[in-house]
């Protein structure tokens, strides 16, 4: 996401997310799962994307349950066109989790009470309004069975059309 972006969402991530599961910053998860092997086809892949690619138009369109937690719901076709060329590349590698498509989405509360979920999307609810989201490029990071561990960032550098 963007620089503003990122900062309101890991602040809602910081105060509602609970603290021994918070390991990653916000994010938008576009797949849970790629071989590792692939891991520099995949660099090579997210180079390719990020130099011929403007940043993806988005718009955050509402604030969602998850059941035990809240996430801001994400519309935004060219970052799912982008998705797209992605699983192409990778088609017969996904995992069954990744091969369908997923809705786009930020979490910014899991694995908590019902009822605190519920007071969370109340309150967030209440002032929503939906707007524009900066999508400004691609990460990919290793899992390490708690922290996760970043393994390289792309910016979207294309023109805009």
């Amino acid at each position: 996401m963007g620089a503003a972006d990122q900062r309101f969402f890991d602040a809602l991530r910081a105060a509602h997310f609970p603290p021994e599961r918070n390991y990653l910053a916000a994010h938008i998860t576009l797949f849970h799962q790629l071989p590792p092997s692939c891991l520099d086809e995949l660099d090579r892949l997210f180079r390719r994307i990020a130099a011929d690619t403007p940043p993806p138009a988005a718009m955050l369109r509402e604030v969602y349950s998850l059941g035990q937690g809240v996430a801001f719901r994400i519309e935004s076709p060219e970052l799912l066109a982008i998705r797209a060329r992605i699983a192409d590349h990778f088609a017969g590698m996904l995992t069954a989790q990744d091969q369908g498509t997923p809705r786009l989405h930020i979490t910014v509360q899991n694995k908590v009470a019902a009822a605190e979920a519920r007071a969370l999307l109340a309150e967030l609810a209440s002032g929503f309004r939906s707007r524009p989201l900066a999508i400004k490029g691609l990460a990919a990071h290793h899992y390490r069975g708690g922290p996760w561990e970043p393994a390289f960032a792309r910016s979207f550098r294309g023109l805009h059309r």
